[in-house]
């Protein structure tokens, strides 16, 4: 029976924190097979990990996908660079992009969408200090104002 929905992996929280999201891409990744098991106990983490565009080609660096606990010899690299697989259109565009502005491209989320693992691609633009601490400041108002609404709501009944 084929699995069905999104399963997820692993997910890079501190990336919304970091960056601002300009675009987002789902992008299939190229793995091994003990990969792919290791995977599915989710034993994996995208922190460091980045997209590069080489030769008209997109690779995912830094992945950290642990060795398989039952693997033997055949176990793969923990950090090898991993190749996505885009349509040729979004690779130029996405390119172009960064070449131009000096964007970068992170991913966001790890998943196995009906059975293949896919990435969640983003296009990133660094936030300053100053973005960060208004970004904080709007979450702690906002979850004030829930806060006030909700104790509200509790006294009228």
């Amino acid at each position: 029976m084929k699995e069905r929905g999104r399963l997820p992996v692993a997910t890079n929280r501190k990336a919304r924190h970091l960056y601002v999201v300009l675009d987002t891409v789902e992008a299939g990744i190229v793995l091994v097979g003990n990969e792919v098991k290791s995977l599915r106990l989710r034993r994996a983490s995208l922190g460091d990990a980045f997209a590069t565009v080489e030769d008209h080609e997109m690779w995912l660096h830094n992945l950290h996908i642990a060795e398989y606990a039952f693997g033997t010899w055949t176990n793969h690299a923990v950090r090898r660079k991993r190749k996505l697989l885009l349509h040729r259109a979004e690779i130029l565009k996405w390119e172009q992009m960064v070449r131009e502005s000096g964007l970068s491209m992170v991913p966001l989320a790890l998943y196995f969408s009906d059975g293949r693992a896919t990435v969640e691609l983003a296009l990133v633009r660094g936030k300053k200090t100053w973005d960060r601490r208004h970004d904080l400041a709007e979450r702690d108002a906002r979850r004030d104002i829930e806060r006030a609404l909700s104790d509200h709501i509790k006294r009228r009944r």
